[in-house]
């Protein structure tokens, strides 16, 4: 097990299900480990309908945010179709039973192939934290009682991403952090007068108060400024970084006051459309990150301290991504093109050797990152293909394909007691057991 996996364990990220002793929560974006994976055992490599459902749930709208599961509930976050509303949504995890939904703001403002509620919640045992595309962000407790809220477009301004605000918030070690990596101007109003700072929060989980803000420089342009990702925390030495990626750059800072550690500049020729959607992603001491557009999947070893410089090990480029996240899972690093190729290629990380990649079947495209469970793989299209295949080993290999023919879906699958949670434009899919 990695550092960063016994340091979650430690800090009590691993939280029982009410229902089910034992189970490991998924209680934000890229799960309990960070890294697309998590240690539940039992999840379903097939299942039939309507037997292998253990209950669908009515959503009232799309979104791109994947759920997530926190002691015995799940958190959805949506927007409400034919309207500019945004909601939060809480769910019972073992029968589906909608225990409260709360209405969370209202914009009209629309993106391309995108809306308002695509950055996934995140909780803590005993808060859950919903972040929207318009800036706002709002603290619930598990009842549905609001406890505070924030308007971060209208403290700092136009969040100014061309295809609409998506990183989701962290919790992680007692601070909620939210970043916002943009676009020095803003595409759409509201106008600002001086150039739009990037920027990085710290927040009191139980306040919303700022405990520290942090400006993030770059020397990239136009839309090289922008960033989708979420950040992510890193272990070493028994200190933890907090690590973001954007702007042409990976930088690093210390998690209690903000200071920036490192920095590593992945990109050095400057392009207008150098953003980045992929989040990074940790492992084996190393820092995987994706350049633009399908340009290269990377290995970067940190800078030791001092003056020497971080160092990149290797770099992937045949099935590189351009919006999925990669999955780091019991020893291997997984890639997906999803839009390109279609392909899903399993890399040892500390070489780039390939063990195996093979393309999906269907038409996709697969705006989803692959989710690691139980020693297979999970992956979701746009159209509703999924997808299980067996992880690890030396071939590809298909284990089960379905449909749930509920489009236009973008979100990732969460896994928790031994169940998968599949959103869709439509409905909330809890499939296991």
């Amino acid at each position: 097990m990695s550092s960063l996996k016994h340091l979650a364990l430690s800090l009590g990220w691993i939280v029982a299900f009410s229902t089910v002793a034992g189970a490991t929560d998924w209680p934000q974006w890229r799960g309990p480990f960070f890294d697309g994976s998590t240690d539940e055992q039992g999840v379903p490599a097939s299942w039939s309908e309507p037997e292998g459902i253990a209950w669908t749930a009515p959503l009232p709208g799309p979104s791109g945010a994947t759920p997530v599961i926190s002691k015995g509930r799940v958190f959805v976050t949506s927007a409400v179709k034919g309207s500019p509303e945004f909601v939060a949504l809480c769910l019972d995890a073992a029968t589906g039973k909608p225990l409260w939904q709360k209405t969370a703001g209202s914009d009209p403002r629309k993106f391309p192939r995108n809306n308002l509620a695509s950055p996934s919640p995140a909780a803590d045992g005993s808060r859950v934290f919903f972040l929207y595309g318009d800036g706002t962000l709002v603290a619930f407790d598990y009842d549905g009682k609001e406890l505070w809220s924030r308007a971060i477009e209208k403290e700092y301004g136009n969040l100014a991403i061309q295809f609409g605000y998506s990183s989701s918030p962290m919790v992680y070690d007692g601070r909620l952090y939210v970043t916002v990596i943009r676009r020095g101007k803003p595409y759409r109003d509201p106008p600002a007068g001086d150039p739009l700072d990037s920027f990085i929060l710290a927040l009191d989980p139980s306040t919303g108060q700022t405990l520290w803000k942090q400006t993030r420089k770059t020397n990239a342009f136009d839309e090289g400024m922008e960033t989708y990702s979420t950040p992510v925390p890193f272990v070493r030495n028994g200190k933890t970084e907090l690590l973001f990626t954007g702007g042409d750059f990976i930088t690093s800072y210390d998690p209690a006051t903000g200071q920036e550690l490192w920095r590593f500049e992945y990109w050095k020729e400057k392009v207008r459309d150098s953003r980045i959607i992929p989040s990074l992603v940790t492992g084996q001491g190393l820092i995987f990150g994706c350049r633009h557009k399908h340009e290269a999947l990377f290995a970067l070893e940190p800078p030791a301290g001092g003056s020497q410089a971080g160092k990149i090990l290797w770099e992937f480029t045949d099935a590189a991504p351009d919006a999925s996240t990669p999955l780091f899972y019991d020893g291997r690093l997984y890639v997906f093109d999803g839009l390109r190729r279609k392909t899903l290629a399993c890399l040892d990380p500390g070489t780039g050797k390939v063990f195996w990649q093979g393309r999906l079947p269907g038409p996709g495209p697969w705006w989803s990152s692959p989710t690691g469970a139980d020693g297979k793989i999970y992956l979701l299209s746009e159209t509703g293909e999924i997808v299980v295949l067996q992880a690890g080993g030396d071939e590809f290999k298909i284990l089960f394909e379905t449909q749930i023919k509920e489009p236009d879906i973008q979100a990732s699958i969460a896994v928790s007691g031994g169940r998968l949670f599949v959103r869709t434009a439509k409905n909330l899919y809890c499939i296991g057991k």
